[in-house]
């Protein structure tokens, strides 16, 4: 697998055009900052307007109008002020020493990081003051950027960077929604706190956060010079006598300090450390004054903030008073990022041609028989384990005598429930498979997987939309439900990505994009939605067959079914697509409908299994890669190989998630996530030698 870099993208520019107007727009920006708390400070469920907010100040006001004004909105205001400011500087500093526009909090994974450190840390039950949650947000921050920094090679590529970020990231945030499934007690609250927001009770986490923020940005502009030399690449920067590798370290670790602060006082807002810098570059090349961080990093800071408060403002002037209160702002913002995402991504100078997939010894026809035969015999023992192991323990008899309708009633009802689970974990995974398959061949994109490309969060936002507004609907209805997002979110990005023949950057940019969105979107749905429907849709989106039964696995085997055999009879025309654009032409094949085709066929798979087995991450893209290295690339051979291992994988993570920590259980996408985020890691590391 061979993934091109994108040259460096973040450079100082050489001559601004204008040696005045800096401090004009600094002061314009300090006037929007200002315009935008006030109007922050009108804004709220309680009748204080404007009127009261301006006696409040003067000191005439009633006490409960002060009271208002003085314990919420102005520490709420402030929160944004303080939590906008750090990520836009944050962000900026983090583009500038990895010479990458899309590095940030979100996409170096700080912010999941820290959510899992929080996590275990409240999974103990130990009740931690302001300050140390702090420590701890911080400790977890900066450990998940090291990691990706490291895999992604410090800015070598912009694909490489989000791809190691966003893998890390969802094995993080797995990992974490696996313990606030075990605790739910001890972990209350703390998928509304990761949703992000700035509403406060007091001053005291503000004041508490203060220090810390100020220490970070205070170090970051005394290294300003060094981090403009970072930006000339390491070369030049060491030939000014900079130490390169001590100055990226600390930059680093000041800004995931920053993030720490803004998580730990707000929770994750997210992608303002990307889209205050990106907003604030185009000033550098008119204004001097913005040419150098000390000019730079105020002008990101003011951005930060003004998109905080700004998303604070819009939210409660478009949505009811009542509903507002609980929409979270990092679920605007995120909104907003994921739309900045898909831009930046389309306007990117993409230099990772669409290029096969990788060279692979391809085995002869014994050894592909061979492998055909232990996955079979392993999917057969997988499937008969997960139907007699789990709560209660039976025997090969007991399910002959249920196949019979001999079995007595517990027998009959345990069988009733599990069976049911088994085969839409042995469906879905297979679904997801042959889907990662044939994307990947009609992109030529090793990288590509329906949960990457956002296909996954599409179909999810479907399903929960209707379980959240219908919560009797099942079956076939779900089924629809999440074909129909997984085909709007198929029409995105596959539409935007087609410009420029479906290249590696662009398309695997939008999707992340694309699923970004779904998933803000979803967790909209969720905050807004009673009790019962948001934990429906939490199981959903956890990927867990609990409480399947027969008539829901109906719509997944169907889909695979007629998957398969599309796939088989156009196995040659696939093998073709695979290999290049001429090729195909060459012989007389239509690219363009035939691409249609499979993406059509791709988007079905993964809506069913989505509709059946909830989100299930990596299999499309584990699946694929194990196939290949198997038995070649054939897709005549690839084919049922990746089935077989996706129906393995899936049914396994689900045995081991009901099963290990028995009563209580973790869903098989959670599972599937902790096992494919390492692989995936992988990849990447290899990609590369």
């Amino acid at each position: 697998m061979a993934v091109t870099a994108t040259k460096p993208a973040v450079r100082p520019p050489a001559a601004p055009t204008s040696r005045s107007g800096a401090a004009a727009v600094t002061a314009v920006l300090v006037l929007v900052v200002a315009v935008l708390a006030v109007l922050d400070l009108t804004q709220g469920t309680s009748a204080v307007g404007p009127a009261e907010v301006w006696k409040a100040f003067t000191g005439r006001a009633d006490a409960s109008d002060a009271s208002v004004v003085v314990a919420s909105r102005l520490p709420r205001a402030a929160a944004g002020l303080l939590v906008g400011a750090v990520l836009g500087v944050a962000g900026a500093v983090l583009q500038t020493v990895s010479r990458n526009v899309l590095a940030s909090p979100d996409t170096l994974a700080v912010n999941a990081g820290s959510y899992l450190a929080l996590g275990l840390v409240g999974a103990t039950g130990v009740s931690l003051p302001l300050l140390a949650s702090s420590g701890v947000a911080f400790a977890g921050g900066l450990a998940a950027a090291a990691i990706v920094l490291g895999l992604s090679g410090l800015g070598t590529g912009t694909v490489r960077l989000v791809l190691a970020g966003t893998a890390l990231m969802l094995g993080l945030n797995s990992v974490t929604e696996g313990l606030l499934l075990l605790f739910p007690e001890q972990t209350e609250g703390l998928y509304q706190w990761n949703q992000g927001s700035i509403g406060q009770n007091g001053f005291d986490g503000v004041l508490q956060m203060l220090p810390v923020a100020v220490i970070g940005l205070v170090g970051l502009l005394l290294t300003a010079r060094r981090i403009d030399a970072l930006a000339l690449g390491d070369d030049a920067a060491r030939g000014l006598g900079v130490p390169v590798r001590a100055t990226r370290v600390t930059v680093v670790v000041l800004a995931s300090l920053l993030s720490a602060a803004a998580v730990t006082l707000a929770g994750p807002i997210g992608f303002v450390g990307l889209c205050a810098p990106a907003l604030v570059r185009p000033l550098a090349r008119r204004f001097r004054g913005f040419a150098r961080s000390r000019g730079s990093l105020p002008a990101a800071a003011l951005t930060g903030a003004v998109l905080v408060l700004g998303s604070d403002v819009l939210l409660r002037a478009l949505v009811p008073a009542d509903l507002s209160v609980a929409v979270p702002t990092g679920v605007v913002t995120s909104l907003v990022g994921a739309v900045f995402l898909v831009a930046m991504a389309l306007r990117l100078r993409d230099t990772a041609g669409a290029g096969a997939p990788e060279r692979l010894r391809i085995p002869g026809r014994t050894a592909f028989l061979a492998v055909l035969a232990v996955l079979v015999v392993a999917v057969v023992g997988v499937a008969v384990a997960a139907v007699l192991i789990g709560d209660s323990k039976l025997l090969l008899g007991d399910v002959a005598n249920w196949a019979q309708g001999r079995a007595g009633r517990a027998v009959s009802f345990v069988l009733d429930t599990r069976v049911p689970r088994v085969l839409a974990a042995l469906c879905a995974g297979a679904a997801l498979a042959l889907a990662g398959t044939l994307v990947q061949a009609v992109t030529r994109n090793p990288l590509a997987d329906p949960s990457v490309l956002g296909v996954s969060g599409g179909a999810a936002l479907g399903a929960v939309l209707l379980v959240t507004t219908a919560p009797v609907a099942a079956g076939w209805s779900i089924a629809g439900a999440a074909f129909a997002g997984a085909g709007v979110a198929a029409l995105v990005v596959f539409g935007l990505a087609a410009r420029g023949g479906f290249q590696q950057n662009r398309l695997v940019l939008v999707g992340i994009g694309v699923a970004s969105a779904t998933t803000a979107t979803i967790s909209l749905l969720i905050v807004l939605t009673d009790p019962f429907n948001a934990t429906k849709a939490l199981t959903w989106l956890s990927g867990s067959t609990y409480g399947r039964s027969l008539p829901d696995v109906v719509p997944v085997a169907l889909a695979l079914i007629l998957g398969t055999a599309f796939a088989v009879a156009r196995r040659t025309e696939l093998d073709l697509i695979s290999l290049d654009e001429d090729t195909p032409r060459l012989l007389g094949l239509r690219l363009a409908p035939g691409r249609l085709g499979f993406l059509v066929v791709s988007v079905l798979l993964s809506a069913t299994a989505v509709a059946c087995a909830g989100t299930i991450g990596f299999v499309g893209l584990v699946a694929p890669h194990a196939a290949r290295a198997l038995v070649g690339r054939r897709h005549v051979r690839v084919v049922p190989v990746a089935m077989l291992l996706g129906a393995t994988l899936v049914c396994a993570a689900d045995l081991l998630g009901r099963t290990v920590i028995a009563p209580a259980q973790v869903g098989a996408g959670l599972m599937t996530a902790v096992i494919g985020t390492p692989y995936f890691l992988y990849l990447l590391v290899r990609s590369r030698r």
